[in-house]
């Protein structure tokens, strides 16, 4: 089913200026009926009777849109177009506003609540006697954000990891919203768990060997933490894919939220921890033998003095002792001969 765009104009002023001008006659013809007698009085009575019965189901037919605003109206089960443009309305007052996600509330913006602008809506909660409106039927056409709850997902390796994404949506399509899928706004939200567990599933948490993050056979450097644009990018297009039949538009996925689940999350830090020990260990350890090499060329193409194999390896171990050690050397001034 494909959204009709209704045509009318917003005509609610001028219907309300013509029921308002209604009552007042029929208030006249009223009076008059009740004062006089014969068939005109009688006729008079009557008529200015129906007109006030008439004139209150007339009522239901108004409706108020704001911007960024939609009502999907149905006549007696038919769908007979939405309302897009805003403005005062009327409509025919058998229309009925349809929208299944009215009452759900989730972790998003935008949700639009209860409307007590709405005529109807608010003469029904005066019968009732209560202040609060029922939930509107209207959709929003503003740009939402959800924010979906944390997931604990294991990665390609196996790893438990904790993630949570941020989707921008909208709703493009009324009809298909609201006629295609029993609640759109649950239906993306299912639709966005199942499109990130099936994306994080593809990619190790940190870069690792052997691992094919693209599918085209050949080992890459994809990772969650590394290549978060590129898994962001994954995950919109695996939702839009599933939501496009519900009318929806993805405009953006965003990861908000990465960390190791906390069982293993102690562990995979002293993993991090000697990784980073390791890789200083040997920067350290290249730059100390980058410095002996040269103190030993300097010394030989100035003269300054001639070493043996086994001075030379002396000097080479307390060079490396005093520039690998943890802590500053303690100098020990030779007094004597060198030999």
């Amino acid at each position: 089913m494909t959204e009709i765009v209704y045509k009318k104009k917003a005509n609610g002023m001028q219907m309300l200026l013509c029921i308002l001008l209604g009552y007042g006659l029929a208030v006249a013809a009223i009076v008059y009926g009740a004062q006089n007698s014969g068939v005109l009085s009688a006729v008079l009575l009557v008529a200015g009777l129906l007109w006030s019965v008439a004139g209150l189901v007339l009522l239901a037919g108004f409706k108020i849109l704001e911007p960024q605003q939609a009502l999907v109206l149905t006549l007696f089960g038919r769908y007979v177009g939405t309302l897009r443009q805003p403005g005062f309305y009327h409509v025919n007052p058998f229309c009925v506003t349809v929208n299944p996600a009215a009452a759900t509330k989730l972790s998003q913006s935008g949700d639009v609540s209860g409307d007590k602008s709405e005529l109807i809506h608010s003469l029904q909660a005066m019968g009732r006697g209560t202040g609060v409106s029922a939930p509107s039927k209207k959709i929003s056409l503003k740009v939402m954000t959800l924010n979906n709850n944390r997931q604990k997902i294991n990665d390609c390796l196996g790893n438990p990891v904790e993630i949570a994404i941020a989707v921008m949506w909208r709703v493009t399509d009324t009809a298909r919203a609201v006629f295609h899928v029993d609640n759109y706004k649950e239906y993306l939200s299912l639709q966005c768990d199942s499109s990130l567990r099936n994306i994080v599933r593809l990619y190790p948490y940190d870069v690792a060997p052997n691992v094919d993050t693209t599918g085209d056979g050949v080992a890459d450097e994809g990772s969650l933490r590394g290549s978060s644009e590129v898994v962001a990018q994954r995950i919109k297009e695996e939702i839009q894919a599933k939501v496009a039949d519900a009318g929806l538009e993805i405009i953006e996925a965003r990861i908000t939220y990465l960390a190791y689940a906390p069982e293993i999350a102690a562990v995979m830090l002293q993993r991090q921890q000697a990784s980073a020990i390791i890789d200083a260990r040997k920067m350290i350890v290249d730059g100390a033998v980058g410095m002996v090499e040269m103190a030993l060329e300097r010394l030989s193409e100035n003269s300054v003095v001639t070493l043996d194999e086994e001075r030379k390896a002396a000097m080479v171990s307390n060079l490396l002792v005093v520039l690998c050690g943890n802590h500053d050397a303690q100098p020990i001034v030779n007094s004597g001969s060198l030999y």
